[in-house]
């Protein structure tokens, strides 16, 4: 099994900037891709970023340019430098992984318990 837990949320002003850590513990070694899921109220969940254990990175178009995920496999650590905040990206923010031979283009199978990141107006 491989457990995420997730830190870095916070209230933050439209234009500041947060940075979310995920640290993963268990059988770390099966973990490929790690990266971030989010929701808000009354939406379905959306992908905002991964990085592959090889360095790869993507990004869903609405944070293109304004976050950046970045990965310590020393620490077994995911970050997301999260700037130019807007209200639109208040939601619950979940880290996730994919383990070596899924699909990732699938939904991930393992998800931290989440962190919430509220941006005000």
């Amino acid at each position: 099994q491989v457990q995420l837990v997730e830190s870095g949320g916070g209230l933050v002003q439209a234009g500041g900037s947060l940075r979310l850590s995920c640290t993963a513990s268990g059988k770390v070694y099966a973990v490929n891709a790690m990266g971030w899921y989010r929701q808000a109220p009354g939406k379905q969940r959306e992908l905002v970023a991964f990085v592959t254990s090889g360095g790869s990175t993507n990004y869903s178009d609405s944070v293109q340019g304004r976050f950046t995920i970045s990965r310590d496999n020393t620490k077994n650590t995911v970050y997301l430098q999260m700037n130019s905040l807007k209200p639109e990206d208040t939601a619950v923010y979940y880290c996730v992984a994919h383990r070596f031979g899924e699909n990732l283009a699938t939904i991930p199978r393992t998800w931290g318990q989440g962190t919430q990141v509220t941006v005000s107006s």
